[in-house]
């Protein structure tokens, strides 16, 4: 091949190397183009959820986050799309490792951790993604956060604390006899120990004689609550993931035995129990959404947001369960 047909060759190539070099400053110039759009949120934002297990009171929780962020969005004009990846455990810690592992991998723009063990499974793998939590008793006594005024972690949200004293209370005005108030509780979950530390101290206080039992499983539960049969007057639950996830179980086993049952959440006592003067998850969640919408619209940093706690709370009766125990709904009063 002569030099006169080399040339043509040697001008192919650098066309080449010009079309690529614009390809490349354009590719750049997309690039920087889409991560200001996903920075504006434009492009909409990322949410990476996991909760511990299934049950109602951490699906409305889950729900009404959703809900809270959306009117948030609406109410401020934003018409942004959030794209949801959630993961449920199902109780099992190996899985609540593993899924927060990918849900940090996947550089989501905010985390929602549901429950104290999926809170902390992702403030293990990440210290600097925005983490949101809900249906966590003490953020603080759970190490997600300094204190509930100030955080200074990547951690905030929503506190899940019930009147414990005054359900108590409510429990009492629904049970006759001397026959001391039973407790039935998860030792292994954190939130469920200071709940029980919390029934002590009034208990102390009011002069009340508590039975207090702790099941560590499903299987357990049937065979405490065969334990307390004839032992005790009233029934009282925590909010504890063990005892949510049993509910249908225990209420059919308490009203079999003419028991009274106070719960922590209304979905509890909707599931089973009597009544219960506490919390709604769902407007939980909504409190956490409209949190959300200030970390991912406003910038703030959960660093800087105070711990929430349920704005509302209410008395809740199960008309159902009352009237199958001898009780009358309506002479169920707030505490």
């Amino acid at each position: 091949m002569t030099e006169a047909d080399m040339q043509p060759l040697k001008g192919d190539h650098t066309i080449m190397k010009k079309l690529l070099i614009s390809s490349v400053i354009l590719g750049l110039g997309l690039l920087l183009a889409g991560c200001q759009q996903r920075a504006t949120g434009n492009q909409g934002y990322q949410v990476g959820i996991l909760q511990v297990v299934q049950h109602g009171s951490l699906d409305q929780a889950r729900n009404g986050f959703k809900a809270g962020l959306r009117q948030a969005l609406k109410a401020h004009g934003k018409s942004t799309k959030v794209t949801y990846h959630y993961l449920n455990a199902q109780g099992d810690q190996s899985n609540l490792n593993t899924m927060s592992q990918q849900l940090v991998q996947q550089k989501n723009d905010l985390l929602l951790g549901i429950a104290t063990p999926a809170a902390q499974a992702l403030a293990k793998k990440t210290t600097t993604t925005p983490t949101l939590v809900t249906a966590v008793t003490d953020l603080k006594a759970a190490s997600l956060v300094k204190s509930a005024a100030k955080p200074q972690t990547n951690v905030s949200g929503t506190s899940d604390l019930t009147p414990v004293g005054k359900q108590l209370k409510l429990l009492k005005s629904l049970t006759t006899g001397n026959r001391p108030l039973g407790v039935m509780y998860n030792s292994s979950e954190e939130n469920s120990v200071l709940q029980v530390k919390l029934a002590k101290q009034y208990a102390q206080r009011h002069h009340l004689n508590l039975k207090i039992v702790s099941a560590t499983s499903t299987n357990d539960i049937a065979s405490v609550l065969a334990g307390l049969k004839g032992q005790v007057s009233g029934l009282y639950l925590p909010t504890d993931n063990l005892m949510a996830s049993a509910m249908k179980m225990i209420g059919q086993k308490a009203k079999a035995a003419d028991l009274p049952v106070v719960t922590g959440s209304i979905e509890m006592a909707e599931d089973g129990g009597t009544a219960t003067y506490g919390l709604n998850y769902y407007d939980l969640g909504k409190q956490t959404g409209k949190m959300a919408y200030r970390v991912l619209v406003n910038h703030q940093k959960p660093q800087t947001l105070p711990v929430e706690t349920a704005k509302h709370l209410h008395l809740y009766v199960n008309r159902a369960n009352a009237k199958s125990i001898g009780l009358k709904a309506d002479q169920i009063k707030q505490p």
